[in-house]
């Protein structure tokens, strides 16, 4: 959207929320400790306002900042009305909201039994090492889901980054993810790190498969990168390890709403391996059991799971 257009959008958002909150212009200047005249000119699509203004006037029209520079999708009063509603829940509220909306929401004819297995977190987590055993474990397939990628593009993940760009690769991750739903109730996934990243892809993985935060230290990560032969990150070390920290942070809160976690630093792989296997197989009790909690998981999958 061009500049001009932009601003023009955002002054008719700024009126109309201003409308539905039934204040004045001179009302919404005050409380916003804005000037009425530079108001004046955001509403009119004139005026370009700093960040520090725009959260002001959210704030003084008790609404989210998107509220006010989102697209036009944003504008329908079920949105506003929805997106009220979610406003200031807890966490817990919002995870029942969101498995709530995505069943009624599902494509699918009936829902998914969430069979499939799904391994997420970073690169070198161990995904694939012990997803492949859990696989053999359970007798179903094992899908490695960055190798159906490449498969899908007819090229390595770093020629798809380097010729297409990331937004081409989260599409092909999403089209590989529904391939699989399609032809597997049952599977072990080892998926991507990023595919957290993509709101549409993991919102559907969440909600047709029960997913697994592998986990271990960022040294760990690290080291099982290299050696795996890939020795880029050793170019710049120091800096390399700051941005595998600052991604691991970036995206905890979303490896979190995983079903079950798994730490593996400092396991050997059988004692990981175990764990992972008594931690599915104690999800998959209790869901048999019709919910209730039974006797859960072994102590030494706890433990990996950072339980007591």
């Amino acid at each position: 959207m061009a500049a001009p257009a932009f601003l023009a959008a955002l002054g008719e958002r700024l009126r109309t929320l201003r409308a539905r909150r039934g204040l004045t212009r001179k009302a919404l200047a005050a409380a916003a400790d804005v000037s009425e005249r530079h108001l004046a000119n955001l509403e009119s699509g004139v005026g370009n306002a700093s960040i520090l203004v725009l959260v002001a006037l959210a704030r003084a029209l008790d609404c989210p900042l998107t509220a006010i520079v989102a697209d036009a999708a944003h504008d329908s009063p079920e949105r506003f009305l929805i997106d009220d509603l979610l406003s200031r829940r807890s966490d817990e509220e919002l995870v029942a909201a969101r498995q709530a909306l995505a069943a009624l929401l599902a494509d699918d004819a009936a829902p998914s039994p969430r069979r499939r297995i799904a391994l997420i977190g970073l690169r070198g987590a161990g995904k694939s090492t012990l997803g492949a055993r859990l696989a053999r474990a359970l007798g179903v397939r094992f899908v490695e889901l960055s190798r159906d990628i490449e498969r899908l593009a007819g090229c390595g993940a770093s020629e798809i980054h380097a010729l297409y760009g990331q937004a081409a690769y989260r599409r092909y991750e999403r089209r590989a993810l529904e391939a699989v739903l399609a032809a597997d109730v049952d599977a072990v996934i080892a998926t991507p790190g990023g595919i957290v990243s993509e709101p549409a892809t993991f919102n559907r993985l969440l909600s047709h498969c029960t997913t697994v935060w592998v986990k271990a230290t960022p040294e760990e990560h690290m080291r099982r990168v290299i050696a795996q032969g890939d020795r880029r990150p050793m170019a710049g070390n120091r800096e390399a390890m700051a941005d595998l920290k600052r991604i691991l942070d970036g995206r905890a809160a979303f490896y979190a709403k995983a079903d079950l976690r798994l730490d593996t630093a400092g396991l050997a792989l059988d004692e990981a391996s175990r764990a992972l296997a008594a931690l599915v197989a104690g999800r998959r009790a209790q869901r048999a059991a019709g919910g209730s909690s039974g006797e859960g998981p072994s102590r030494a999958a706890q433990r990996a799971a950072g339980g007591p």
